[in-house]
C-alpha cells in the first residue's frame, strides 16, 4: 500500500514544494519510445520515428428506406514499423449496436442492430475461414498466413454487410430515406511506436485513432439520393445531371451561396443521372478517414472561401439539409467564415485548411469527421453557428495531426474548445465569453466531486464520469493559461511549431510538453505539471492587505492567470494583469507589490471561473 501511495504522489505532484521542479511524469510505454528514438527530448519526431498506412478501396451500397449496408473493399497496408508482425488488429466499429457489447451507456432498441457481418475475409490472396466466434466486439485480432516483414505490404480483400441503426447518434438513419455512414467499413488499427497495436475497445463515449491512408470510394445509391461524403467528387457529369453539375462547378470559385439542389429541383427530380443505380466515386489522400451522407429530399448550398492567401488556394464549403431546417440555411456562409478564419495568420490556429472541401451535413451527433461535420438542427442560430464552428475546428486537431482521441482527448477537444472561443469572440464578442463559460466551465468548478478533479493526463479510455471536463473544459483552460504567459506571438510560434513537427504524424502529451518548451526557450515543465498532472483546481483567495502588499492565496492550486481589480485610498482605480508566471517560485502563494495603500481589493479571473468567489474581495474597514 505505501509504494502504490507514494506512486499516486508522483503521478498527481501532490509532494510540494518539491513537486513544483520535479520532471514530468512519464508511462513505462512512453519511455520505452524515447529509448528506441522515435520521439526526440525536444518535441520533434525521433531520427527512427515511423507510422504505418495503408490504402483503402471501398464500394457500398445504400438505398434507403432499406436498412441493409452492403461493402466490400482492398486494404493494402504498408509495414513501415522495424517490427515483424504476426496479425493484424481489424476495428469493426459498427459491432458498438450488438447487444450486449461493451459500452459506456444505455442502448435503446432502435440503437441495437446485430452488428456488422463480415461475409467474406482473404489475406495475401488466401481466403480466411471466420471461426463463429469472429467479429463480435469492436476490435478482432487475425492471423496473418506469413509474418509480415518491415517495409513489406499485405492485401485484404472483405465483403461485409450491417443493418444501419434506426436510432442516429454519430451514424445511423436521420430519417427513412436520410443515412449517415461513418466507421461503415472494416479498418485496421492504429500500430504504433508505444502502445503496438491499438486494442481500447469502442466503446461509444469515446472516439478515434486511424492512420493516415489513401482512400477510394464508391457509393452506390439509388437515382435521386444526393451524395455526400469526404473526399474530391470525381465523376460529377455521370452521377449529375447537366445543370445541376453546371452550378457545383461555380461553387467552387463563388463568394456568393449557390443553391445546387432545392426543394424544387428534387420533386423535378431534376439533379441526379436517372439511372436506378449511380456510382458516386470519391478520392482523398493522407486522411484519416471517410464518411458518407445520403438523402432524396436534403436540399444542397455551396460556395468556396480562400483559405491560403499566398496561393489563393480555396476551400468549398457545402451543406445538405431539410428545406424545413431554418437553422441551417446559414451554414455554408457560416462555414466560409470558419474555413477562412480558422486559416487567417492573423487568427488561431492560422495555418491553412488542409483540405479541398468541407460539408456540413444535417443529422444529430453534433459530430467532425474529415471534410465533414454532422450537426444537429438548433432552435438558436447562434448555437448553431458555435456548434459549427467547433466540428470544423477539429479539421486541425485531430486530422491535421492523426491525435490518439481514446487516450487523449484533451488533445483534440481542448484545442478545439479554445479554437471554439477564439473565434466566438469575433462573432460575438463579450458574449462569447459568457457561453464559454456556462458551457465549458461552470458545470465542473461547482462541481466538487472526486471524479471531476482527476488529473488531465489520465488516459481518457479509464474515465466515465470525468471525461466532459478532461477533454474539454479543463485543457482548454490550461491552453488559454499558457497562451497568456507567454503572450500571443511566443504562444503561436510554439503552436505553429507543434502542428508543423507532427502534421501528417501522431503526436502524443510529451510531444507537446517538449515541443512547447523547446519552441519557447524555457523549461515549462511546472506549468504542463500543475495543469496536467495533479488534483488542482481554480480556487483564488485574497487575504487582508497589509500597506501596499496583496497576498493571493492559491487554494485551488491550478496556475491561473488573473486581474488585480483595486481601488486605492486616494480614490483612483487601477486593474493590474497577473500572468500564471506569478505562481512559478510559489504554486499556493503569490505576492503583488502596489504602488500606494489600497482601499479595496478584488481578483477577477474572467473564464477562469472561482470555485468560492466569496473570497476574492477584500475591502478595508
Amino acid at each position: 500500500m505505501i509504494r502504490i501511495f507514494l506512486a499516486l504522489l508522483l503521478l498527481t505532484g501532490l509532494t510540494a514544494p518539491a513537486a513544483a521542479q520535479q520532471a514530468l511524469y512519464m508511462p513505462r510505454d512512453i519511455q520505452q519510445a524515447y529509448a528506441k528514438g522515435t520521439r526526440s527530448p525536444d518535441g520533434k519526431p525521433g531520427p527512427k520515428y515511423w507510422q504505418n498506412r495503408a490504402r483503402y478501396d471501398i464500394t457500398v451500397t445504400a438505398a434507403p428506406p432499406a436498412r441493409d449496408i452492403r461493402g466490400r473493399e482492398t486494404i493494402t497496408y504498408f509495414n513501415n514499423s522495424p517490427d515483424t508482425l504476426r496479425q493484424v488488429v481489424l476495428r469493426l466499429i459498427m459491432n458498438i449496436h450488438r447487444p450486449g457489447v461493451s459500452r459506456d451507456g444505455d442502448a435503446s432498441p432502435d440503437y441495437l442492430t446485430t452488428g456488422l457481418v463480415i461475409d467474406t475475409l482473404a489475406v495475401a490472396g488466401q481466403t480466411r475461414p471466420l471461426p463463429p466466434n469472429l467479429g463480435l466486439g469492436t476490435i478482432q485480432g487475425v492471423r496473418l498466413p506469413k509474418p509480415l516483414a518491415p517495409r513489406d505490404s499485405v492485401k485484404f480483400a472483405i465483403a461485409w454487410h450491417y443493418p444501419i441503426s434506426v436510432e442516429s447518434g454519430r451514424e445511423g438513419m436521420i430519417d427513412p430515406t436520410s443515412y449517415f455512414l461513418a466507421y461503415f467499413y472494416p479498418r485496421i488499427a492504429v500500430y504504433d511506436d508505444y502502445a503496438g497495436w491499438d486494442r481500447i475497445p469502442f466503446v461509444d463515449s469515446k472516439e478515434f485513432y486511424n492512420d493516415f491512408n489513401d482512400y477510394t470510394l464508391r457509393v452506390k445509391a439509388p437515382a435521386n439520393f444526393i451524395v455526400w461524403a469526404t473526399g474530391t467528387l470525381q465523376n460529377p457529369d455521370q452521377v449529375l445531371q447537366k445543370a445541376a453539375a453546371k452550378r457545383l462547378k461555380q461553387s467552387l470559385t463563388s463568394d456568393k451561396v449557390i443553391r445546387v439542389a432545392t426543394a424544387a429541383d428534387l420533386a423535378k427530380k431534376s439533379i441526379t443521372a436517372q439511372q436506378p443505380m449511380n456510382t458516386w466515386v470519391w478520392t482523398a489522400k493522407d486522411i484519416s478517414d471517410v464518411t458518407v451522407g445520403l438523402s432524396d429530399h436534403y436540399v444542397w448550398d455551396a460556395a468556396s472561401v480562400v483559405v491560403d492567401a499566398k496561393t489563393k488556394r480555396r476551400a468549398s464549403m457545402q451543406a445538405a439539409y431539410a428545406d424545413s431546417t431554418v437553422g441551417f440555411r446559414e451554414s455554408v456562409k457560416h462555414g466560409q467564415y470558419a474555413l477562412g478564419w480558422f486559416s487567417n495568420p492573423k487568427n488561431w490556429p492560422g495555418v491553412a485548411y488542409p483540405f479541398p472541401k468541407m460539408t456540413a451535413f444535417q443529422g444529430f451527433a453534433d459530430m467532425e469527421y474529415p471534410m465533414m461535420v454532422n450537426d444537429s438542427p438548433q432552435r438558436d442560430p447562434v448555437f448553431a453557428q458555435f456548434v459549427q464552428d467547433h466540428e470544423i475546428a477539429h479539421t486541425w486537431f485531430p486530422f491535421y495531426m492523426g491525435i490518439n482521441e481514446s487516450r487523449y482527448a484533451y488533445m483534440d477537444e481542448g484545442w478545439a474548445t479554445t479554437f471554439e472561443l477564439l473565434i466566438g469572440r469575433s462573432e460575438r464578442g463579450a458574449a462569447a465569453e459568457e457561453l464559454y463559460k456556462q458551457f465549458r466551465v461552470n458545470r465542473w468548478i461547482n462541481d466538487p466531486s472526486t471524479a471531476q478533479d482527476l488529473p488531465i493526463i489520465t488516459p481518457s479510455y479509464e474515465l466515465r464520469a470525468g471525461y466532459g471536463n478532461n477533454a474539454y473544459g479543463k485543457p482548454s483552460l490550461s491552453y488559454f493559461a499558457l497562451k497568456d504567459m507567454l503572450g500571443d506571438n511566443l504562444f503561436k510560434q510554439c503552436l505553429h511549431a507543434f502542428m508543423d513537427r507532427w502534421h501528417g504524424k501522431h503526436p502524443i502529451p510529451w510531444d507537446y510538453f517538449n515541443s512547447f518548451s523547446n519552441t519557447a526557450g524555457q523549461d515549462l515543465t511546472w506549468f504542463f505539471n500543475n495543469w496536467f498532472f495533479t488534483n488542482h483546481y481554480i480556487d483564488l483567495a485574497v487575504a487582508p492587505v497589509t500597506g501596499t502588499t496583496v497576498t493571493v492565496q492559491n487554494i485551488g492550486g491550478f496556475a491561473v492567470p488573473f486581474d488585480v481589480a483595486v481601488e486605492y485610498t486616494d480614490g483612483t482605480k487601477a486593474t493590474l494583469h497577473q500572468s500564471p508566471a506569478v505562481w512559478q517560485a510559489n504554486q499556493r502563494q503569490a505576492t503583488i507589490t502596489l504602488p500606494k495603500a489600497a482601499k479595496s481589493v478584488t481578483l477577477q479571473g474572467g473564464i477562469f471561473m472561482d470555485a468560492t468567489p466569496n473570497d476574492n474581495t477584500w475591502a478595508q474597514r
